[in-house]
Order: C-alpha cells, then structure tokens, then sequence
C-alpha cells in the first residue's frame, strides 16, 4: 500500500513542478480516443493512413506541450529570478 502512495504522490509532485506534461498525456488521449471515435465513418481512406494521421496529430499535441512547458520553466528559471533579483 506504501508503494502506491509513494507513486501517486510522486506524480502529483511532478505534474506541479512540469505542468505541461499531465496537459500533454490529456491532449494524446483525446485525440487518439477521437480518431477512434472517427475510424467508423472514415470514408475511402485505407485503416493504415487513418492510423498514421491519427499518430502524427497525437505526437505532434504531445511535442507541443513538452515545448511549451521547457519554455515555460526556462522563463521561470531565467527570466522571473532576474527580475527577483534587481529588487
């Protein structure tokens, strides 16, 4: 029972200090739940070229947050301790 406690408190800790990340593992399951959702009604295009689009717009949000956040903690590491630092 510990060992879960301990996972579940080391993921809140890390969804605080990179905020980006829990946003990225949402978008990646929405839109891969979506492209699910839209396979049914896919029309004429082959399963193969469905599942690659659906690959690539997942990675894509994913690589978006991870940017997103590395900008974000570069702006908090650099850019919010200097202005500390020259009051």
């Amino acid at each position: 029972m510990s060992t879960y406690e301990e996972n579940e408190s080391k993921f809140l800790r890390k969804a605080k200090e990179n905020p980006f990340v829990p946003v990225g593992m949402a978008g990646f399951c929405a839109i891969v739940g979506y492209g699910l959702y839209k396979m049914k009604s896919r029309g004429d295009t082959k399963m193969s070229v469905h599942l690659i689009h659906m690959r690539v717009a997942a990675q894509g949000f994913v690589v978006g947050a991870m940017t997103v956040g590395v900008l974000y903690s570069m702006y908090k590491d650099y850019f919010a301790k200097s202005v500390e630092e020259k009051k």
